[in-house]
């Protein structure tokens, strides 16, 4: 049955019992356990290995996209209730202190500091920028500051926006000017939903924390951007668009989420409820395509992490908990198919190997599943 409005987003099933919630927490818990026992690198760095088992060839650590979602998942944990996420709060510190490896304050090509593709000098030679990496890593620093009151973590989210602005196509000659670009490197020139709308979520935590107008401003100016042209007429978001104005139509599940949670975060800062009702809207036709249309396999797990996240938001608004439940039965079902249940290790790739960012994925699905559901308003 296909989700549809608000009247069938609240109350088709169960809401979760604390058994549910203890059993997310145990999955959590082992998920992460796997991940820091064949995935951490031991050699004191702190950083991550790109997959498991390692093959000839590879890079010593991951790039900075996976190492990400690895530290989001460490802040996923903390989220828990009491002592089951307070035991993860020095595994948090240590994945902040990992992050930092990547980070380059002399800047990118825009000159605004940010975090490279790769870590930096003593352990890599550093990368291009990509604003979707560095937006990922802004939303977590504002999730870590809304949990506990970091001011660093919000310090470092405004540099992060800082350089997504800078990162604004501004040739009016371009096909479909403007957009965030999604990297910096020059074989792309590739304007995406991932590069701007999860800027736009950004801006508006932003906002919604200090209050500062250009925020709001530059938010609406990318959300307008991208609804302009990467928006399909079934609802849901192509991927991008390049400067000859050719649209890439591939519909991918964390493209659909995150405009869900901007929608949400626009209604709260400005009170509109067109915005509510466009969250809805694209819940309800990503819900179709993903849930009803058995579609959330073909999906990477690491982008139903942040699509789901993304549903939970507009949960916490709404109520109900139709989206909570389909989280949890893709959960269920991948816990069932896709795990090694001698290593705890989910094995999605057809070679049988594991990749820290899928593993990740995993922890902050379980982790978030057990968090009590009024913790939903800090979402992304």
């Amino acid at each position: 049955m296909a989700a549809c409005g608000l009247a069938a987003v609240v109350g088709l099933s169960a809401p979760a019992s604390a058994a549910d919630g203890a059993l997310d927490a145990a999955r959590a818990a082992a998920s992460y356990r796997a991940l820091e026992a064949y995935l951490a690198v031991p050699d004191g760095s702190g950083l991550y290995h790109e997959r498991y088992p390692v093959q000839p060839g590879d890079n010593v650590y991951s790039y900075e996209w996976p190492y990400s979602q690895v530290r989001g998942a460490a802040l996923d944990l903390t989220g828990m209730p009491g002592a089951l996420g307070a035991r993860y709060g020095d595994d948090l510190a240590a994945r902040d202190t990992g992050q930092e490896r990547y980070w380059l304050e002399s800047g990118g090509t825009t000159g605004k500091p940010g975090y490279a593709s790769y870590p930096v000098a003593p352990y890599g030679g550093g990368g291009d920028f990509f604003y979707d990496d560095n937006e990922w890593v802004g939303l977590f620093d504002v999730q870590r500051y809304l949990a506990s009151g970091d001011r660093a973590a919000l310090g470092r989210a405004r540099q992060i926006f800082d350089l997504v602005v800078s990162g604004w196509d501004t040739d009016p000659s371009h096909a479909d000017p403007g957009g965030v670009f999604w990297t910096q490197a020059t074989w792309s020139h590739d304007r995406n939903t991932v590069s701007n709308m999860p800027g736009a979520e950004l801006g508006l935590r932003l906002y919604q924390i200090t209050g500062q107008r250009s925020y709001l401003d530059w938010s609406r100016r990318m959300v307008d951007w991208t609804n302009a042209h990467l928006l399909g007429p079934d609802g849901l978001y192509w991927d991008h668009v390049d400067l000859a104005g050719t649209v890439e139509k591939t519909y991918w599940s964390y493209n659909q989420g995150v405009p869900v949670g901007v929608d949400v975060l626009l209604y709260q800062a400005t009170h509109d409820r067109a915005y509510l009702a466009a969250a809805q809207r694209t819940a309800s036709a990503a819900y179709d395509h993903y849930v009803t249309g058995g579609r959330l396999a073909d999906q990477p797990p690491y982008f139903n992490a942040i699509f789901f996240k993304n549903l939970l938001l507009l949960e916490s608004v709404t109520g109900g908990h139709t989206y909570r439940d389909a989280m949890r039965a893709y959960a269920d079902s991948v816990w069932t198919a896709q795990r090694d249940p001698a290593t705890g290790l989910f094995r999605f790739d057809a070679d049988g190997g594991t990749q820290a960012i899928q593993q990740a994925a995993m922890v902050q699905i379980y982790a978030v599943l057990a968090w009590s559901p009024s913790r939903y308003e800090l979402l992304y």
